[in-house]
């Protein structure tokens, strides 16, 4: 997992080769301004997912973990909490891997919890297990998916 401000997004270039040309995108858009949806920059590649969530309580809010992306999160609109634990920790399957959408849930909860402010992001890797969308209200999220 990392944990960093948008500006700040190019150090992570070299830790996956598409890193680079998710930042960019990032880093030039106006991501409030984004219609939501989905743009894919590199076919399945790397997509980005512009959304506008509820927020959830810690209670309310699923763990999930990916197998084929990883995720690059950055709320737009408001801070959000998010949730982190390790994925080899995780006991209690709520959903099984669904290999087409790429995603399992837990019933387990984080270890870990992560204030992250507007126009900063957090990066999960298959291996971290991550409980998003804690927050109030309803607020835009951009969600960059990038094929291990």
């Amino acid at each position: 997992m990392i944990i960093d401000t948008l500006k700040n997004g190019m150090k992570y270039a070299c830790v996956h080769p598409q890193f680079a040309r998710a930042f960019e995108f990032l880093q030039k858009n106006n991501l409030s301004a984004l219609p939501v949806g989905k743009i894919e920059l590199d076919g399945t590649n790397l997509i980005v997912n512009v959304v506008d969530i509820t927020g959830k309580s810690a209670d309310e809010a699923r763990m999930e973990t990916h197998r084929d992306y990883i995720d690059i999160q950055v709320p737009v609109g408001q801070a959000e909490t998010m949730g982190w634990r390790a994925a080899d920790k995780l006991v209690d399957t709520t959903e099984p891997y669904n290999e087409s959408k790429d995603i399992a849930f837990f019933g387990d909860k984080a270890t870990i919890f992560l204030n992250v402010q507007p126009y900063e992001f957090a990066v999960f890797f298959p291996g971290d297990a991550h409980q998003p969308g804690i927050s109030t209200g309803t607020y835009r999220k951009i969600i960059i998916k990038v094929r291990v």
